[in-house]
């Protein structure tokens, strides 16, 4: 099948893409037979200057049918803290980057590369479509995120628990260096390529270390600035990953591999989103002090380039700090607070356990109490059956009137302030399910439903207020695993 000379030369190599073998390889694609539209993100495409429209050229590209052979990279990595050793893309294969050089664009679930070790290199319709939407949902939130471009299904079988169908999603991001690529290059022997790395992470992403007396170091400390700062965000809107491992954790401190990640329904700092997690490693009240952890790995890895012990160690211990403060200003941003009183933190802290007392939908409850703030009569917590438990909510929510009263904005500003902090829609588990199963019938009307309400979804998008009630009794029994 011809191809479009625009397609055929839109992708420029990676940057990292003549490092050598022990980093990189180049391999081709195992397509998928007959593929199909699933989903396309016109926007994104738009943004990279593809056409907005999905044409059949760019079917035979993102489906891994293309002329061009892709790269693949090795990195390493701890695996529920243990030493995994040599990774690398096992199922995912590098196009290049767009004209303009800004980001890179990835298939994941084209077929086999050197590092698949015993793995097919294929992704299924349900784990790629949650990947799709999930990190769609996060970009909506404003939270920094890989994104995907595209969904393409296929009617070929893969095993995995059952039989199911492959697919690809096509997804972009500025780079998808991640904290296993410097283990692997530090640990593995690989200095020169490693001291590469360093100086592309200097030129592209952190220009502003090349001034600094120490560069390397100067790049830890803004990765362990910028993974504090995802930790943060990630509480705030109460998602759990699922698989913190460090070859899951980016460079760039975007969110990165979306597996059995997990929106809270009710709120529970325990909340295991990952099936396989039987000792709840990355549970979500784990997950701050897990990217600590991994700050740490990344560290300890970079001491090759770093004659710095203290240093690294000083780096190291600006994460809690720089989490804690951040965390507390999406907080306070979600309660309507703009100015910092001293009493913040242990209101926070008791809202929290209201909430894990009584068994409140997290994302429900912010939402009520964003509206609550424009209403000339705001309701009374202790009325609203779905936040009553155990415990009541008398003496907080006097607290939180005064705390509230001493702002110097009106009722007006802080109303609106809470609403832009506070989502009305987040990817419940149970939703995507919902267009899973649709999906894999052929249907992917909910699933674009979907994409749409998740770019925006502090709006109100009345037609679909019923993905913003709290979950069916049924949605309790899903479980998700790092197939998902």
């Amino acid at each position: 099948m011809s191809t479009s000379p625009f397609l055929r030369d839109f992708f420029r190599p990676p940057l990292w893409h003549d490092w050598g073998a022990g980093f990189v390889c180049q391999t081709r694609c195992e397509g998928l037979p007959d593929p199909r539209w699933g989903i396309w993100n016109s926007t994104l495409a738009q943004e990279l200057g593809l056409s907005e429209i999905p044409t059949q050229e760019a079917n035979v590209h993102f489906s891994g049918n293309g002329p061009q052979v892709p790269w693949c990279s090795a990195y390493a990595g701890h695996q529920f803290g243990q030493w995994a050793g040599l990774l690398g893309d096992g199922r995912a294969h590098t196009l290049g980057r767009d004209p303009a050089g800004n980001q890179e664009i990835q298939l994941k679930g084209a077929g086999m590369t050197p590092y698949s070790r015993r793995g097919d290199g294929r992704a299924v319709l349900r784990s790629s479509l949650r990947e799709y939407l999930g990190s769609e949902a996060m970009a909506g939130l404003g939270i920094p995120t890989t994104r995907a471009l595209a969904l393409l299904t296929s009617s070929l079988p893969v095993r995995r628990e059952t039989r199911e169908t492959a697919a690809i999603v096509a997804r972009v991001a500025p780079s998808f260096l991640r904290f296993g690529h410097v283990e692997h290059l530090a640990w593995h022997g690989f200095p020169a390529e490693l001291k590469r790395l360093l100086d592309l992470l200097i030129t592209f992403h952190y220009p502003a270390a090349r001034h600094q007396p120490n560069p390397v170091l100067s790049v830890l400390e803004a990765v362990v600035e910028r993974t504090a700062h995802l930790m943060a965000a990630w509480q705030s809107v109460g998602f759990c990953h699922g698989v913190m491992n460090t070859d899951n954790m980016s460079l760039l401190g975007l969110t990165l591999d979306y597996g059995p990640f997990a929106f809270l329904d009710r709120y529970d700092p325990q909340f295991i989103g990952n099936h396989s997690d039987q000792e709840g490693r990355y549970a979500y009240d784990q997950q701050p002090g897990i990217g600590a952890w991994n700050c740490a790995v990344l560290g300890s890895a970079l001491s090759v380039l770093i004659d710095d012990e203290e240093g690294i160690q000083t780096v190291l211990g600006r994460y809690e700090p720089k989490f804690s403060t951040s965390l507390l200003s999406r907080f306070r941003r979600k309660l309507g607070w703009r100015k910092p009183l001293p009493e913040d933190p242990s209101l926070i802290e008791s809202l929290l356990s209201l909430l894990h007392r009584n068994q409140v939908d997290f994302t429900r409850f912010f939402r009520f109490l964003a509206q609550d703030a424009v209403q000339a009569e705001p309701a009374r917590l202790e009325d609203e059956a779905e936040f009553q438990g155990p415990s009541s909510w008398t003496e907080w929510v006097s607290a939180y009137r005064e705390r509230c009263a001493q702002e110097e904005s009106s009722t007006g500003v802080r109303a609106q302030g809470m609403r832009a902090a506070n989502p009305k829609y987040v990817l419940r588990t149970y939703l995507a399910e919902l267009a899973i199963r649709q999906a894999q019938q052929g249907d992917f009307a909910m699933a674009r439903d979907l994409e749409t309400v998740l770019r925006t979804p502090w709006d109100e998008h009345p037609e679909f207020s019923a993905w913003a009630l709290a979950p069916p009794d049924w949605a309790g029994a899903l479980t998700l695993s790092c197939s998902s």
